[in-house]
């Protein structure tokens, strides 16, 4: 750890403690590789000004008052559903870890765009520091990049629970369920990593308006001022590893978990088991629909209102949509969030 300097000793004081001493590793990696990223950066720009939804004095304290009951409704809603999975003996299986898991991160994601765009609303300050910004890119990429692959993992899931019932629970044990989440983590980290410290090498010289309301990459490659063809065809190697390849693998999983499906004789069966994938997949189409649609556009020469409208999709109304889709039509996670809140005793 020496190789971090006071970083690690610094960081892990702060830290709870029974929190993992790899949170301390990975902000220490982090922060030493932003560092270097830094000192090679010749950039003139020392902060971005970010436009925002609205430039109406008018609109701001109704966008303010939307977007606090949004993000109050976002984290209430995720950790409600994480304690309902916590407190219900029923909800203990790893469809519902990896649940918890996403509600999770969907906390996270929001909690990266929203606080600060709800600061800006009050105090009509819309500059963000260099470091800031750049900071606000990772953290969301490697969000968002860990929610890609526990979508993949859960679709993995729901196929060994359906054509492979037999050995569902050895091949995902608690063990293998922890390595899944963690081995998610770890490449989102090393993705987004990459391309944070990618984009901190580019120059910033001219203007440092974003047409946005946080810090994202096709907003910022248009404006650097060197040039931006090593960092699209990274980003565009990310997309196959990050986006396309866990689409794929999702698509081959639900088509096996179709055909078992099929199989079966019973009507209810069928229709018991499409109901415990509907909400997956409703998820699924959502988040990737909004993201390819975001990364798509990179070569476009002017990104438009129609980009803030996607960013809401991906940073508000995806993390506020899931706990009411995944608790929607599941009489098991319903009941368990009715005692949660109404702090009912568990069944005997």
């Amino acid at each position: 750890m020496a190789t971090f300097g006071g970083c690690y000793q610094d960081l892990i004081l702060l830290l709870p403690p029974l929190a993992p001493s790899s949170f301390a590793q990975l902000y220490c990696w982090w922060k030493t590789a932003m560092d270097l990223g830094a000192s090679g950066n010749n950039s003139v720009v020392t902060e971005f000004v970010l436009l925002g939804l609205t430039e109406s004095p008018a609109l701001q304290p109704i966008f303010f008052v939307i977007f606090l009951l949004a993000y109050v409704a976002t984290v209430g809603g995720n950790f409600s559903i994480l304690a309902a999975i916590l407190v219900e003996p029923k909800l203990h299986t790893p469809m519902y870890f990896f649940l918890g898991n996403l509600s999770l991160l969907d906390v996270g994601c929001i909690s990266v765009t929203v606080p600060a765009m709800l600061r800006q609303f009050l105090s009509n300050k819309k500059s963000i520091l260099y470091r800031a910004c750049i900071s606000q890119l990772f953290f969301f990429h490697f969000l968002a990049g860990v929610d890609c692959f526990l979508l993949t993992v859960m679709a993995y899931d729901r196929y060994l629970a359906i054509c492979q019932p037999l050995t569902y629970s050895t091949r995902m044990s608690r063990g293998i369920q922890q390595a899944l989440a963690g081995m998610s983590c770890g490449l989102s980290f090393a993705n987004a990593l990459t391309q944070t410290v990618a984009l901190s090498t580019l120059k910033f010289c001219g203007p440092n308006v974003i047409n946005h309301f946080y810090c994202d990459l096709p907003q910022l490659f248009q404006l650097s001022c060197s040039s931006i063809q090593f960092n699209e065809q990274l980003l565009f190697i990310a997309a196959a590893f990050m986006a396309v390849t866990p689409l794929v693998l999702i698509i081959v999983s639900y088509a096996h978990v179709v055909a078992a499906v099929l199989r079966i004789r019973s009507a209810e069966g069928r229709k018991k088991a499409f109901s415990t994938c509907g909400s997956h997949l409703t998820v699924v189409v959502i988040f990737y629909g909004s993201g390819i649609f975001n990364y798509m556009r990179l070569g476009s020469a002017k990104l438009s209102d129609k980009d803030k409208a996607v960013g809401i999709f991906n940073t508000i109304v995806n993390p506020m949509l899931n706990p009411i889709i995944y608790s929607l039509r599941n009489p098991d996670v319903q009941g368990a969030l009715r005692r949660v809140l109404m702090r009912r005793p568990l069944p005997k």
